[in-house]
């Protein structure tokens, strides 16, 4: 077919139109190969004259989905999925994931921000919508590192500029209690430490409130403190077959990762436990320790505003009626004379100072390292400041001064010695 112009494979001129589905391709008769690709779309800036273009032309190809963010939206949803959200859910995060991957620097980001990207657009999502789930359920299922997604977390909230709630205690506390291995019966959980789910997270969520209201929550990252609060409240639901279950084997029980500071937070509670004990009198006979406390954490709750509010302010009263009883005593009649009453030891000891209730790191704030003051060698071959220089130069006045000094000490050595006086004549 003349005017065609020629096959560029085998050089024949037999060149036909072939429609394939709905585009039109000219294609070589003899060796069947497609001399012009079809028309696949008219999004370019011609189609206003109404003339076709092909898609290397188009708008579409520069459209196109890099596979790194094909890749990213494919985990964002086979997240929600294992998570098993809602649908609504999912569309949220993928929305977020694609405004995010906008920025240039999320893009040219490494492919591990890229892939802990992916979680954070998930929990941002919950967070919004207040579906309780942790930052460290989404760092478990992705492998990734707690301090990276943490920071991402906040760089995405910040360069998207949303408004995220922060997650309530008692959802996070009814979550993380729900993944506990501890309430069915298994070969690896003896029957004396299988617990009622519905009393296990009664007490848990006391022991946490507990917690903070003494400023054991305040600053810190809650699941610590829930786990403390978990393990105490599963020991004391069945004291005498759990006492000797250390934490570590209850995480390991539970199928849980024992947090590091979980101990610390373990022992910050059971110091707020015995304090509240001395207050009520059928306990201050029994000489409470640490681990026999454990018993009687259901009164101690039953009564806990009573108890916190008598540990932690009665004893400030007290310590202030003490002094001044000790100033009332130091004011009597038998110590007028105030020399020899100086000289004297207090006939009263002053009470102790009570515990107060501040948070931890007030405390027991942590030692500052103090930066070794530099070592100055002074050699003397060291330049002179001009300010320094100013200091030794003398005033006109001063001058005037010295001069006449020193004109008064030649006149003094010029004078010959007195004679010496003989006495005795």
């Amino acid at each position: 077919m003349p005017g065609r112009g020629r096959c560029p494979d085998c050089g024949s001129a037999e060149l036909v139109e072939d429609s394939h589905y709905s585009q039109n391709q000219l294609v070589c008769s003899d060796c069947g190969c497609v001399v012009t690709e079809g028309v696949l779309t008219t999004t370019f800036s011609d189609e206003g004259n109404l003339r076709e273009v092909t898609y290397s032309r188009s708008t579409g190809e520069n459209e196109q989905v890099s596979r790194s963010q094909q890749r990213g939206l494919r985990r964002v949803r086979d997240l929600c999925r294992v998570l098993q959200l809602p649908p609504t859910f999912e569309d949220t995060a993928v929305a977020y994931y694609q405004q995010a991957y906008q920025h240039a620097g999320i893009r040219t980001a490494r492919l591990q921000k890229k892939e802990v990207l992916v979680g954070c657009c998930v929990l941002i999502t919950c967070r919004q919508r207040n579906w309780p789930l942790t930052m460290g359920t989404i760092c478990t299922l992705l492998y990734a590192d707690l301090d990276v997604f943490s920071g991402t977390y906040m760089q995405i909230v910040k360069l998207l500029g949303l408004d995220v709630p922060s997650l309530c205690l008692v959802d996070l506390v009814k979550t993380y209690c729900s993944s506990f291995k501890l309430f069915e019966a298994s070969p690896s959980v003896p029957a004396k430490y299988v617990e009622d789910k519905e009393k296990m997270l009664s007490r848990t969520l006391q022991l946490v409130e507990l917690a903070d209201e003494t400023w054991l929550v305040t600053g810190r990252h809650p699941l610590p403190v829930i786990t403390a609060a978990t393990f105490l409240a599963w020991q004391s639901l069945r004291p005498s077959d759990r006492l000797t279950c250390s934490l570590a084997r209850f995480c390991k029980l539970a199928n849980v990762d024992l947090p590091y500071p979980a101990s610390s937070r373990l022992q910050e509670l059971l110091t707020v436990l015995l304090r509240m004990a001395e207050q009520l009198a059928w306990l201050q006979v029994l000489k409470l320790d640490k681990r026999s406390v454990v018993k009687h954490i259901s009164d101690l709750l039953q009564h806990r505003h009573m108890l916190v509010r008598k540990a932690f302010r009665d004893g400030t009263a007290e310590m202030d009626a003490g002094e001044k009883e000790v100033q009332g005593q130091g004011q009597g009649p038998g110590n007028e004379d105030v020399g020899s009453s100086a000289l004297e030891l207090p006939a009263v000891k002053r009470p102790a100072s009570p515990a107060l209730l501040l948070p931890p790191c007030m405390l027991k704030p942590p030692k500052r390292v103090c930066p070794t003051p530099p070592v100055s060698t002074v050699t003397g071959d060291e330049d002179i400041s001009d300010s320094e220089i100013e200091q030794y130069l003398r005033t006109p006045q001063e001058v005037r001064d010295f001069q006449k000094a020193q004109a008064a000490r030649q006149a003094a050595q010029s004078v010959p010695n007195p004679p010496l006086m003989h006495i005795g004549h």
